[in-house]
């Protein structure tokens, strides 16, 4: 059994829906032109919509890890001490990052498939109460771990004067996310997962709180000036050349996001991630995450069962590519992507390809036990669509 037909169920890049690919196809549009402007304008809206915030988001040519550094570039000075969580890859990247611009950081450790919680944080508020920025990760894509951020902001205003900055990039627009409400001082997201499109931007907000503190920092930076981004959105363009196919397929895709509600969207991929999960145990594996997420399901192979088999099984046999384990959790954990451009019909079929591809490695289960399993939460989706 071969296909052409590749679909994916990474966490990141996930599938473009093809009205997003339509926009993207037009003829390439002059960036300093009055039609990329009157564009950029109504993306630059949407976004603030996206984000659930009133402040201006920017727009950055660059990968989501681009937008972090923008954010560590723009915030900090040279004396300031901040706080990181490394539950996973990408927590341990705010580190990095910090790292490579000379920044005092505190290292919160957490064993990957674990989540920090509120009173973790504020115990080491309490014992460094000069720490200018807490630096989070709302949803760790390595782990499939999702944080509880709205009361973790809630106990980091309350016990210190620390910005509340978070990595949302594999989060927005399949997790609840209200920067406002939640009090969240910067938030960061990229184009590649709940944006449903290509890799190449990421976005930035910024409060109140946020600006002030960029105007004191003292860091380098150049092509990543968010003062620069913020003056030039002014003026409905940008400070440098932006991807501006990928901006129109943007247009698409906040349309589409509206459209369908937020709300809508949380729910969707909740009762997704629910089904995955619910389809994954009933087929006797484990689960990496003690807090998981409704963006990707993380599973850990049994030591009886390849790994590396699994995943090149379900791409030979089913053209479905699935990401593998990150650092130590290499050829240990599988990941399957549900954030995104993802329906019903979708999440039947990796579990069942999944089902076939278990069989024929030898895992011993009751065939159909998975999709029956996730058939029963995802029926949810078609009675209050129904109602």
């Amino acid at each position: 059994m071969t296909t052409t037909r590749h679909k994916l169920f990474t966490p990141g890049p996930t599938p473009i829906p093809e009205q997003v690919m339509h926009l993207m196809n037009e003829s390439i549009i002059h960036h300093r032109g009055h039609e990329f402007s009157r564009i950029f304008s109504r993306v630059s809206q949407d976004l603030k919509y996206l984000f659930q915030t009133e402040y201006d988001v920017l727009t950055l040519t660059t990968s989501g890890t681009g937008g972090m550094e923008a954010v560590v570039a723009n915030l900090l000075c040279r004396s300031d001490r901040v706080l990181t969580v490394n539950a996973g890859k990408f927590g341990a990247r705010w580190a990095d990052i910090c790292r490579a611009y000379g920044v005092d950081f505190i290292e919160i450790e957490k064993q990957w498939g674990h989540a920090v919680h509120p009173d973790e944080i504020v115990d080491y508020l309490k014992q460094y109460p000069k720490i200018k920025a807490v630096f989070l990760t709302h949803n760790e894509t390595s782990t499939g771990v999702t944080i509880d951020l709205k009361s973790i902001s809630e106990a980091i205003h309350a016990n210190s004067d620390a910005l509340v900055v978070v990595d949302c990039i594999s989060a927005i627009g399949g997790i609840p996310l209200k920067m406002d409400a939640w009090n969240l001082d910067v938030v960061i997201t990229a184009s590649q997962k709940g944006l449903m499109l290509p890799p190449g931007l990421a976005f930035v907000a910024l409060n109140d709180r946020g600006w002030k503190a960029a105007a004191k920092s003292d860091l380098p930076k150049f092509y990543l000036s968010l003062k620069a981004a913020r003056d030039s959105l002014k003026k409905d363009s940008t400070p440098f050349t932006p991807a501006t196919t990928i901006i129109r397929g943007l247009e698409a895709a906040l349309s589409m996001i509206k459209e369908k509600t937020l709300e809508r969207l949380w729910f969707e991929h909740q009762v997704f991630g629910d089904a995955v999960r619910a389809a994954i145990r009933a087929l006797g594996l484990s689960l990496l995450s003690r807090q998981p997420s409704n963006a990707l399901t993380a599973v850990i192979v049994p030591e009886q069962l390849s790994c590396k088999a699994i995943i090149s099984g379900l791409e030979q046999n089913f053209g479905i590519i699935v990401s593998g384990g990150q650092g130590h959790l290499k050829d240990k954990i599988f990941r399957i992507g549900h954030i995104g451009f993802y329906d019903i019909s979708d999440i039947i079929g990796i579990i069942s390809a999944l089902e076939i591809v278990l069989k024929s490695s030898g895992w011993q289960f009751e065939i159909g036990a998975g999709i029956c399993s996730a058939q029963q939460i995802l029926q949810q989706l078609s009675v209050r669509k129904q109602s």
